[in-house]
């Protein structure tokens, strides 16, 4: 079933305060933007923007929800024959050729890093953000390999791939902080990520290899 019209009015007025609240944290920074001007500046009450978001820091991390869950998105639709690493690989090199937004490729990485190192609030919450991909991550490998609860491998399988896709994002966004253009940073990227699973695959190679 589509989304209905009480959907698409929510998600579109959801959507509204959120780029709102985005241009004004960039214009001002995070912590020197109140919820109040946010509600002014979309035209709705601060209890609406409450609807909305729980806390401010859910203006700035709007995608949580999309951030969190990618990772077991990745491995539940890995290919035949593909393992949990090659699947992430794939996934990896894809985001680096389309600049997408999930490991932070995207264009205004740097404006979004750049805010949240300002903010020890949003460095908090990403922080938090991190852990919760990881937990799930570590229940959907469980989960689907059927792992007993004393099994450590999908909390380390988890742990290895996420910090490899954490580094990668670190790497891209330092050189966009340092004023580098996507042209030089791109071809030099792809080859660490390629490097980075290549350390992967002997230990976690096989593991979680869809039949």
């Amino acid at each position: 079933m589509g989304e209905g019209l009480r959907e698409r009015k929510k998600r579109e007025t959801r959507e509204r305060i959120a780029d709102i609240a985005m241009g004004l944290f960039i214009a001002k920074g995070f912590d020197n933007v109140t919820v109040a001007e946010v509600a002014r500046a979309a035209d709705v009450s601060v209890n609406t923007v409450f609807n909305y978001f729980s806390t401010k820091e859910d203006l700035f991390a709007d995608r949580q929800d999309l951030a969190v869950d990618h990772p077991v998105r990745v491995i539940r639709e890995r290919e035949p024959g593909e393992s949990v690493v090659r699947a992430f690989r794939r996934d990896v090199l894809d985001a680096i050729g389309t600049r997408h937004w999930r490991y932070g490729f995207n264009l205004g990485a740097d404006v979004f890093a750049r805010i949240v190192n300002a903010s020890p609030a949003l460095v908090a919450r990403l922080r938090e953000m991190h852990e919760q991909r990881e937990q799930a991550l570590t229940r959907a490998l469980a989960e689907e390999l059927d792992a007993g609860p004393g099994d450590l491998r999908p909390r380390l399988v988890a742990a290895h791939i996420l910090t490899t896709t954490r580094l990668l994002t670190d790497y891209s966004v330092s050189r966009r902080l340092a004023g580098q253009g996507w042209e030089s940073i791109e071809p030099d990227l792809r080859a660490q990520a390629e490097t980075a699973f290549d350390l992967l695959e002997p230990g976690l190679g096989d593991y979680g290899r869809r039949r």
